[in-house]
C-alpha cells in the first residue's frame, strides 16, 4: 500500500511540475490564421491584457480541445447582454490553437474549410491555426504528450502564469478560473 501511495505521488509531483515547468517563461511567438483569413501574432497582438490559449498538435488533442469549446465559451467569452447583480465576466483574450506541422501541413487549409462550417459562428473568431514547426514549441512549453491538449494562461506582456494540459474536467476549469482571477488581482 504504501508503495502505490509512493508511484502515485511521484507521479503527482512529476505532472506538477512538468505542467509548471514554464510558468514565468515568455510565451514563444506564433504566426496563426482565423478562420476569416486573419493573421494574429501571439502574444504580440494580444498584450495589454489576460489571455487563455489553448493548444493541440494531433487529431486526438484536437478532439479533446473541442470538449473544452463549449466550457471556455461559458467562463471567458460569453458576455450576458442583461447581467445581474453577481454576474462577473472576464476580459481575457482566449484562442484555441490548432497546430499543423510536419505531416500534417497540406491538410491546413481543408481543416479550416471544413471548420468554418462546423464551428459555432459565436466560437469562431477565437479558434486560429498554425502551419509551421514544432519543436521550438515543444522545447519552449513542454509539450511531452502528443495526444494532449495544453492550455496557458498569460498575462498581459505575455508571460505565462498557469499551464495545464488533458481532457477537460471542471477541476481543471476552476484551476484556470482561479489563475485568471488571481493573477488579475495582483494587479
Amino acid at each position: 500500500m504504501k508503495r502505490i501511495f509512493t508511484i502515485s505521488l511521484l507521479i503527482s509531483i512529476v505532472s506538477l511540475s512538468q505542467s509548471s515547468a514554464q510558468v514565468g517563461n515568455q510565451f514563444p511567438d506564433m504566426e496563426a490564421e482565423t478562420l476569416t483569413n486573419e493573421f494574429v501574432d501571439l502574444p504580440k497582438d494580444i498584450s495589454g491584457k489576460y489571455s487563455l490559449v489553448g493548444l493541440a498538435y494531433s487529431k486526438k488533442a484536437e478532439d479533446y480541445l473541442k470538449g473544452w469549446f463549449e466550457p471556455v465559451y461559458n467562463q471567458f467569452i460569453y458576455k450576458n447582454p442583461n447581467p445581474g447583480p453577481f454576474d462577473f465576466s472576464f476580459d481575457v483574450y482566449t484562442y484555441f490553437v490548432p497546430m499543423f506541422t510536419g505531416a500534417k501541413r497540406p491538410a491546413y487549409k481543408k481543416v479550416m474549410n471544413k471548420l468554418k462550417k462546423t464551428i459555432d459562428e459565436r466560437m469562431q473568431p477565437n479558434v486560429l491555426f498554425y502551419k509551421g514547426t514544432l519543436k521550438e514549441y515543444k522545447d519552449a512549453l513542454n509539450f511531452d504528450g502528443k495526444d494532449l491538449p495544453y492550455f496557458y494562461v498569460l498575462d498581459p506582456d505575455g508571460k505565462i502564469v498557469y499551464a495545464t494540459s488533458g481532457k477537460y474536467t471542471q477541476r481543471k476549469m476552476q484551476e484556470i478560473t482561479d489563475a485568471v482571477e488571481s493573477a488579475m488581482e495582483m494587479e
